[in-house]
């Protein structure tokens, strides 16, 4: 159901979006009318949340059926004090690693007179099943005190000042909560505040919150982010390297599916966020991820006999790569509001090729080479693939498929798509988007994750597991061999 307006861009980031998804190639292959359908499409679905929370289970510590069940528990124990406390979780029909649960939402919620006002950020985490913590609150009722209901409203544009009691700029509704502090104590000037400010009980869409719940078992991830891991195809002896990290998901996934037995090499330029993959890593109980706090476009050694552990590396020291490459983040759901301007949103693109120069001299012959973005731009996506391909001739494209863990078949049986042979996991996403000169053979060897191409305002979500393939956050996966 159509509940908020489309993202708002700035004029020229949505006139160059326009022109990339209504280019000659497109045109001459859909026709004017059905781009265009599908550019505004994306507009409206890149604000709402998908239709499904994706969990990542640590099967390398548990069985997924294990897994399930506690997580059903824990949940149930989370809802006990809600009239609507039924959790369904279903496996997912090829990911093996993957639990889904459903959205339920847009709900009939009734806002209140008492307001308080998020940032976009925060209010984004709100559709996705998170409560209010207090850092995110940037205005509040004058006399608001623990218990009050309030309903919770997101500030689309970032105008609203920290502190006001009232606003009237542009905000959407997200939910009515509880407040677990009072006014004073979320704006207090001697230190900023910490913890849940607000406890959300009626969200506008219902998920579960996942603060605290089996930390060491299960992992908050989009559903494509999980695939990547898949596709980099990790094996137990390997040493992998993960170019970009932050937060480390990816990072900790890698070293999972090898059972922790190898060496994932973790690079990250910022010492905060090297912080976060160790906690997460500690968490998850895995041993085999080496962090070091390092600009990767950096990180091959000038001298080939360089023998330290950390970086710069030698050149070919690395059986996989996995660069999951920074970028603008069109991609990400729900997103109300994308502040970049057009110069800020075509700046990544130099850096990315700065990145896969160093990806492609650190990968051994043989290897395998993982290029991924959470964002939608041709710029970033099939333009990288056709210059890779073009400035690095010992590249070449490779299918993304992998074989199924058995062990998991008996549970996602009944949700399997008998029309998937039961030994393959099927490529998941859309293929390529026209317009980089890509052939189609090369095409169809890219993941697209394009929720405009399925996504309809009026379709009841259902509890069809499949739809969670399309209807995810928009996410571009290549996978390349080196000769």
């Amino acid at each position: 159901m159509l509940i908020f307006p489309k993202i708002s861009l700035k004029p020229e980031v949505t006139e160059y979006l326009k022109s990339v998804f209504m280019n000659k190639e497109v045109l001459a292959a859909a026709g004017p009318q059905d781009a265009e359908c599908r550019f505004q499409k994306l507009l409206t679905c890149l604000s709402h949340p998908p239709s499904y929370t994706c969990v990542r289970a640590s099967t390398h510590l548990a069985p997924l059926e294990e897994i399930h069940d506690k997580l059903g528990e824990e949940l149930k124990r989370q809802m006990s004090s809600s009239s609507d406390n039924h959790i369904q979780i279903l496996p997912h029909p090829q990911v093996t690693d993957v639990l889904l649960l459903p959205v339920n939402g847009p709900r009939p919620v009734k806002q209140l007179s008492s307001e308080v006002v998020v940032g976009a950020q925060c209010g984004n985490a709100v559709l996705r099943g998170a409560h209010v913590f207090a850092q995110g609150i940037i205005a509040s009722p004058k006399y608001m005190k623990v218990g009050d209901m309030v309903s919770v409203f997101s500030d689309l544009d970032g105008n609203c000042t920290r502190g006001a009691t009232t606003f009237q700029g542009k905000k959407v509704f997200v939910g009515n909560g509880v407040a677990e502090m009072d006014r004073s104590s979320i704006f207090c000037n001697s230190e900023p505040a910490r913890g849940v400010g607000i406890r959300m009980v009626e969200p506008l869409y219902q998920s579960p919150s996942f603060d605290g719940v089996l930390p060491s078992l299960t992992f908050l991830q989009n559903l494509p982010s999980v695939v990547v891991g898949h596709v980099l195809g990790p094996r137990p002896g390997e040493r992998i390297l993960d170019m970009c990290a932050a937060p480390g998901g990816k990072t900790c996934h890698i070293a999972a599916l090898m059972g922790d037995q190898g060496e994932v090499v973790a690079l990250e330029k910022s010492r905060n966020k090297i912080e976060r993959i160790c906690r997460n890593a500690h968490m998850l109980n895995l041993r085999s991820i080496k962090t070091f706090c390092f600009d990767s476009t950096q990180a091959v050694s000038s001298d080939p006999a360089q023998l330290t552990e950390g970086p710069p590396f030698p050149p070919e020291s690395f059986d996989r790569v996995l660069l999951d490459a920074p970028c603008s983040g069109l991609g990400q759901r729900p997103n109300m509001a994308f502040s970049f301007s057009l110069k800020e949103l075509r700046s990544y693109q130099p850096l990315q090729r700065k990145l896969f120069h160093a990806a492609v001299r650190l990968l051994k012959k043989g290897g395998v080479l993982v290029y991924s973005t959470c964002t939608i731009t041709l710029a970033e996506n099939e333009e990288q693939v056709a210059w890779a391909l073009h400035t690095f001739p010992c590249l070449t494209l490779q299918p993304q498929v992998k074989p199924i863990h058995k062990r998991i078949q008996r549970l996602q049986r009944s949700a399997s798509d008998s029309r998937s042979p039961p030994w393959q996991e099927p490529h998941l996403g859309a293929e390529g988007m026209l317009g980089a000169g890509l052939s189609p053979e090369q095409l169809r060897l890219l993941q697209r994750f394009s929720p405009e191409l399925s996504w309809d305002q009026t379709a009841d979500t259902g509890m069809d597991p499949r739809r969670a393939d399309c209807d995810t956050i928009g996410f571009f996966i290549a996978k390349f061999l080196k000769k």
